[in-house]
């Protein structure tokens, strides 16, 4: 628990972080020269694009908080591979589907939803994939160290 809380208390600036680099380079692709901090359905919603900039930092902030305390999931040593990543993957979708609804990230509707979980267990999948394998080589790269 210690961990998750500490883990947690770096997340928040780095999803706020994250967040604003996102918007960066949206804005550098597709914002015409000018910057877009908020997807203008947000800014509708809360009636004014500060409080929606506001809004998106604090749920951005959180969304870091929670995938930097998730991430003591995969030091448990007490379950398997496949729970793990059941379990993150689990909390991942439960963290991030209600703050893309609010953030207006994906189309409010149940279409807009489920497509926007299939993106997500596609990025998640392509990340654990690669993480797996990475994790994959240095273990043997270890026992390899071990034997000599």
């Amino acid at each position: 628990m210690k961990k998750m809380i500490q883990r947690g208390l770096i997340g928040f600036p780095i999803g706020v972080m994250i967040s604003y680099l996102i918007t960066i380079l949206t804005s550098l692709a597709y914002g015409g020269g000018k910057y877009s901090p908020v997807v203008p359905g947000m800014t509708e919603q809360f009636g004014s694009e500060i409080a929606a900039v506001a809004v998106q930092f604090i749920l951005c902030g959180i969304m870091g908080v929670a995938f930097a305390a998730m991430s003591v999931i995969w030091e448990s040593e007490r379950l398997s591979l496949a729970a793990q990543s059941g379990i993150n993957f689990t909390l991942s979708v439960c963290t991030m589907i209600p703050i893309a609804y609010v953030c207006h990230w994906m189309e409010h509707s149940v279409e807009g939803a489920l497509r926007y979980i299939g993106v997500f267990a596609g990025i998640y999948a392509s990340i654990w994939v690669t993480m797996y394998f990475v994790y994959r080589a240095r273990i043997k790269q270890i026992n390899a160290d071990l034997n000599k």
